[in-house]
């Protein structure tokens, strides 16, 4: 159902960000821990530690940016390392570890050149974080940096999850809204988005809004086209294979299981030789 997005007058509180700007900044990242929610009971947790059982540390969390996982997984004495492009995301996880007194090491690179000084038995990429890179070249490149890092034996896991913009979401849509608890104003997020099923490319548009009394503040405007490349499951494995990751394991959502044909999230489970 169409949703009309309060008008707000052009003023200097308000805030276009470019399209070239790396994604997750200014109040997209200031909010993202906050309208994520509690996210301890998200089936990735679980899933993530239970590779890391298996597959062995040290570990490099690709894409971690505030620490959503990388520091509980820290905190309970697993050595794991982070990665980000925003270093607004990356001042946010060092702000946050310093109020658990935790010190993790952390890196402010983009996945497609990743250089760090040590190899890992386990590469994460959560969150689908490896789709928001849309050239096909971008991906490739990131495949080999992931297969660079790895100590042979060593695992890289990553989930690939649907673009295709639900029924209606072309019209702008409420995706999200909380109070902040420390100035008791609202948050909200308005999102729109479509989908080329050609180019299997995604194109979205955001609004931050801060309300203050039912009146809106200051808002940010973020403008990503595309924003995020979708990917069948064969596609998904041919970057695996062409990056020279063996033994693969296509897995239905954040289980072990098999994936079937149609699935709304699946990970891909890929060894170096």
């Amino acid at each position: 159902m169409k949703q009309d997005m309060p008008e707000t007058a052009k003023t200097p509180e308000t805030r276009d960000t470019p399209a070239d700007a790396h994604e997750y900044r200014g109040l997209k990242a200031a909010a993202w821990d906050l309208l994520r929610g509690d996210t301890s009971q998200w089936p990735d947790r679980v899933f993530f530690r239970e590779v890391i059982a298996r597959s062995g540390q040290p570990v490099l969390d690709v894409g971690c940016g505030t620490g959503r996982l990388l520091l509980d997984y820290l905190a309970d004495g697993i050595d794991i390392e982070g990665v980000d492009n925003s270093p607004e995301m990356l001042a946010l996880c060092r702000a946050k570890a310093a109020q658990r007194q935790l010190h993790p090491t952390l890196y402010e690179q983009a996945m497609e050149v990743l250089q760090l000084p040590r190899t890992y038995r386990t590469i994460l990429v959560p969150s689908s974080s490896f789709q928001l890179l849309t050239e096909p070249a971008a991906a490739a490149a990131a495949m080999e940096r992931f297969f660079a890092h790895l100590v042979s034996g060593g695992v890289l896991v990553m989930p690939f999850m649907s673009v295709v913009p639900p029924d209606g979401q072309e019209d702008w849509q409420v995706t999200g809204e909380r109070e902040r608890p420390e100035d008791g104003t609202l948050v909200r997020r308005w999102t729109r988005s479509t989908y080329d099923p050609a180019q299997q490319l995604e194109h979205t548009q955001d609004r931050y809004q801060v309300l203050r009394g039912g009146a809106v503040v200051y808002e940010e405007h973020h403008v990503r086209s595309p924003a995020t490349r979708g990917y069948s499951q064969e596609q998904a494995c041919r970057l695996y294979e062409g990056a020279g990751f063996t033994d693969l394991q296509l897995l239905s959502g954040f289980s072990w299981t098999s994936a079937t044909a149609q699935e709304g999230i699946f990970c891909v489970h890929g060894t170096r030789p």
